[in-house]
């Protein structure tokens, strides 16, 4: 592996000065540590005849590669004068560009107003905003020209705020100079002057781009693969050059339904479409065999690289890139129960009221308190995993519900308090049913107000709400 410098001034940051500590410079800003990232050869993947390094874009102080690109643009906008003292930087962002962003004006003393769709991880949202960031969440479910599309919303704002500059990192040329500039030569350095392929994803098009005009220059037999979600268009328009109607994908951070200003895909030798499922499983599989927690964009662009490194004939030196921290992706593509809830884990099938719960006994899964229990327990543990009633369990069977309603009632109105056991407000009064009952007997459960409780032979396996109930169908919708 390799060592990291701690300067990136090949990405327009500027030079400066270093505290001295015995024999080892000590960076003076965060600023010093973006750039100069460790390449890294997989080892226990199937990588075929292939030899596969990712350069560990994690390892940037933000944590992800969108470091490079803000210092990049921010310094670019400076420049020119653009941006002054004092100003506010505004972007429409899937989180990582927001990340760098508000940890570069962070340091510069700039203000930062970013527009997010809504299925961001709540790890970026928080982290961004503990940078000091004003985040506006927007909806995801809608295309360029709706106002409430994150590309036109952060346009209008930047119109609304004095002193304001949209950076629009999808038409900014100081995107893909960045790598253009900084990662694609440290990767050939890195590498000995010795590639024959290059995976990368399509967010703005900066990564793609920048890396593919260097490495076309150094060596035009270099291949550049891109790696896309399954539901964008901009795989299906490399292999038919026509742009097609978008789906919609869980990935993060790649994949569009159009094709960004910055983006050369004349420069892409070839394109791989790559489901969330598999995207999810390979970051899943790089951290547990190899030990890097990568983010789901990075899973995606994995994905390709071990594909195409499997389709070659004969040895070859690829690099993948790790674009992010799995850190950002704990509450999801790390989850197993939200990995389960989405379809992305299969597990047994029943064939009967048992395939409805979310959380089931026989998995060690359930969320649940003793009757003994303080009900403060109960709380923290319904606040922690998001749900809003736990079973009351005693050796192994249900002795009762408690619910918000039922904590808010006891501590509010009948003078209780939070150190009483879970078995003074607990709700005994149940609605049990045997795994074997039909589904239209569960939804008569559900319909008067209940949530139903799986019992098997005085055991029991689980609860059934009603979203838990249309979350099961919907993985069994086509």
């Amino acid at each position: 592996m390799t060592t990291r410098s701690t300067s990136i001034e090949s990405s327009g940051a500027p030079a400066s000065p270093k505290a001295e500590e015995g024999n080892h410079e000590i960076p003076s800003s965060v600023l010093d540590l973006i750039g100069n990232t460790p390449l890294y050869e997989v080892k226990r993947l199937d990588t075929g005849k292939c030899r596969l390094f990712l350069k560990l874009e994690n390892q940037n102080p933000g944590g992800s590669i969108k470091d490079r690109v803000a210092l990049s643009m921010i310094n670019d906008a400076e420049r020119k004068g653009i941006l002054r003292p004092g100003g506010t930087i505004i972007e429409a962002t899937a989180g990582n560009t927001g990340l760098g962003l508000a940890l570069v004006a962070a340091a510069k003393g700039y203000q930062v107003q970013l527009v997010i769709p809504d299925k961001m991880s709540a790890e970026k949202v928080s982290h961004i905003r503990a940078l000091g960031a004003k985040v506006l969440i927007t909806r995801s479910d809608v295309g360029k020209g709706h106002p409430q599309y994150y590309q036109d919303l952060a346009l209008t704002l930047s119109k609304q705020i004095p002193g304001s500059f949209y950076i629009d990192q999808f038409n900014n040329p100081a995107n893909p100079l960045a790598h253009e500039t900084s990662t694609a030569p440290e990767i050939w350095e890195q590498l000995g002057h010795s590639v024959d392929a290059v995976a990368c994803g399509v967010g703005s098009g900066g990564t793609i781009t920048g890396l593919g005009r260097f490495f076309r220059r150094v060596n035009p037999k270099i291949e550049m693969v891109l790696a896309d979600p399954e539901g964008s268009v901009l795989a299906p328009y490399i292999e038919t050059g026509k742009i097609g109607t978008a789906g919609s994908w869980t990935v993060e951070g790649i994949g569009e339904d159009f094709i960004p200003g910055i983006a050369d895909l004349s420069l892409v030798s070839k394109a791989y479409s790559v489901t969330d499922r598999e995207s999810f499983l390979v970051a899943r599989e790089l951290l547990h065999k190899e030990g890097i927690l990568a983010g789901s964009s990075s899973g995606t662009i994995l994905a390709a690289a071990l594909r195409y490194c499997r389709e070659q004939k004969t040895e070859k030196r690829v690099v993948s890139l790790v674009c992010d921290s799995g850190n950002k992706y704990l509450s999801k593509m790390f989850n197993d129960q939200w990995m389960i809830d989405q379809g992305f884990l299969e597990r047994k099938s029943y064939g009967d009221l048992r395939d409805y719960i979310s959380r089931r006994a026989q998995d060690g899964s359930v969320i649940s308190v003793g009757p003994a229990d303080p009900l403060l327990t109960a709380y923290q543990r319904m606040r922690s995993a998001d749900i809003s009633q736990v079973p009351v369990i005693k050796e192994g069977r249900i002795v009762g519900l408690l619910d918000e309603s039922d904590l808010l009632l006891h501590v509010h109105r009948h003078g209780g308090n939070f150190h009483d056991a879970v078995s003074t407000a607990m709700s005994s009064k149940l609605e049990t049913l045997t795994p074997d009952r039909s589904l239209g007997e569960l939804i008569q459960v559900l319909d008067s107000g209940y949530v139903a409780l799986i019992v098997e032979k005085n055991q029991f396996q689980g609860l059934i709400t009603r979203t838990d109930l249309l979350a099961a169908l919907r993985r069994q919708s086509p």
